[in-house]
């Protein structure tokens, strides 16, 4: 392919990407097949000789897309939302083009640069404390990890090593194996300290841990991965209140601001913490311009050696939806939760589980967990919406997370009839077998 077939066929992808996304809610939300359903459809090997794009383009249709859930459809009512946006797909395009590997300033100092920078216009948006923000001399600062669990193993392991560096200063006759031997790691079960847990979207109360983090000298790291971007609303931002006393704060604009995936920004009070533990340096990955102070390289920053240009999507989107633009997406979700919350709330066969805060919804029947779990089976057998559960204390409960930038009033309204009649349907057969018993 020459750059002027890439002319014609990248019109045309764009055009397939356009309409899939236009036209997704006439798709079933959740596939129709087996495990192993692909490996039939395509050849055994690789072909030897090229294929045309025609060829390829057409498999799209008939191999990738009856495997595909559709993350995107306003039917799509599971985990959490997975962000998408126009701007954000033409920066990935973008960032596919340049394809600078940025590990170090001098790959690709644009790649940088933009990166730091954008975490201080995000920082800024959530209102973080100074402390998190770069500028033109701060200590702190902001980077690009893939995912929350990234973010949060790489807290984890500058707080190791910065520890033992503590401990190896003090007592020196220590091997760093007999210093390790003696750490521990404090966690609630979800992991650490977090706002927005996956289960039902609870806050840990940062006022009472913060303190006493910081008084025994326990790095604090605090995970938003999905509650994060609600910040960016004054109306929301008291959920953050202690993250003043973190040493590491992470979420997720690839979540809920419409930044695809991936995109989960970590900001930390003091990046030498963070260089400290993961600092690489042969010969090969070293310049000259490292001795002026100005310079970060953030393969220090994170696991991989090398990173894609994803700042690209954060520029696009911040600039061309604005910060009014994006707190109207998240408002608009967090009105649809309290909808469908409100329909739930008026059929007294159903409970809501935990407080609705956001834009996730927490609900089960009044009834067994196996009563629940029939209606999950068969909401999700019937393909129309989709829903994962969750486990709270002993109870089965069902989870549903408002997700498509596309979600509208209507779809709560058909998803919670749609519920309602499978549930009545249900109660039915469940009584009539009980009684036989």
């Amino acid at each position: 392919m020459d750059a002027a077939e890439f002319r014609k066929r990248g019109k045309e992808m764009v055009d397939y990407v356009a309409d899939y996304l236009e036209k997704i809610e006439k798709r079933q939300v959740f596939p129709d097949v087996e495990p192993g359903y692909l490996r039939p459809l395509v050849a055994d090997s690789a072909p030897q000789d090229p294929e045309s794009f025609e060829d390829v383009f057409k498999d799209i249709e008939k191999i990738i897309m009856p495997g595909v859930t559709h993350w995107h459809s306003p039917y799509f009512f599971a985990y959490f939302p997975s962000a998408s946006s126009f701007p954000a797909l033409l920066a990935d395009m973008l960032c596919g083009g340049i394809g600078c590997v940025g590990f170090s300033w001098a790959a690709s100092p644009a790649c940088t640069e933009l990166e730091t920078v954008m975490l201080d216009w995000l920082g800024k948006m959530v209102n973080l404390p100074k402390e998190f923000l770069a500028e033109k001399d701060g200590q702190g600062g902001g980077v690009i990890q893939g995912s929350a669990s990234e973010a949060t193993l790489i807290a984890l392991l500058a707080a190791r090593t910065k520890i033992i560096r503590q401990v190896q200063s003090e007592k020196p006759e220590l091997t760093e194996a007999e210093i390790m031997g003696t750490l521990v790691a404090y966690a609630s079960d979800q992991f650490c300290a977090t706002l927005g847990t996956t289960s039902c979207c609870s806050f840990d109360k940062l006022l009472e841990l913060g303190p006493l983090c910081n008084k025994e000298n326990i790095w604090m790291h605090i995970d938003a991965a999905y509650a994060g971007s609600a910040f960016i609303c004054p109306e929301f931002r008291h959920l953050l209140n202690g993250v003043e006393f973190a040493d590491s704060f992470n979420f997720n604009p690839h979540k809920w601001l419409l930044v695809n995936f991936d995109c989960s920004a970590m900001w930390v009070k003091k990046r030498s913490d963070l260089i400290g533990a993961f600092k690489l340096e042969p010969l090969y990955l070293q310049h000259h311009h490292q001795e002026s102070g100005l310079v970060t390289d953030y393969r220090h920053w994170q696991i991989p050696l090398g990173r894609r240009f994803r700042s690209l999507k954060l520029w696009f989107v911040l600039r061309m939806y604005g910060v009014r633009g994006l707190q109207e997406h998240i408002r608009k979700h967090i009105r649809l939760s309290h909808q469908f919350e409100h329909l739930v709330l008026q059929d007294e066969r159903f409970e809501i589980c935990a407080e609705v805060v956001l834009g996730l919804v927490c609900f089960r029947l009044k009834g067994s967990n196996e009563l629940n779990e029939a209606l999950l089976k068969s909401i999700n057998d019937a393909k129309k919406i989709h829903l994962v559960p969750c486990h709270l204390r002993e109870k089965f409960v069902l989870r549903f997370a408002v997700c498509s930038r596309t979600v509208e009033s209507t779809h709560i309204k058909f998803a919670w009839q749609h519920i309602s009649q499978l549930a009545t349907d249900l109660l039915k057969t469940w009584e009539h077998n009980h009684h036989q018993q």
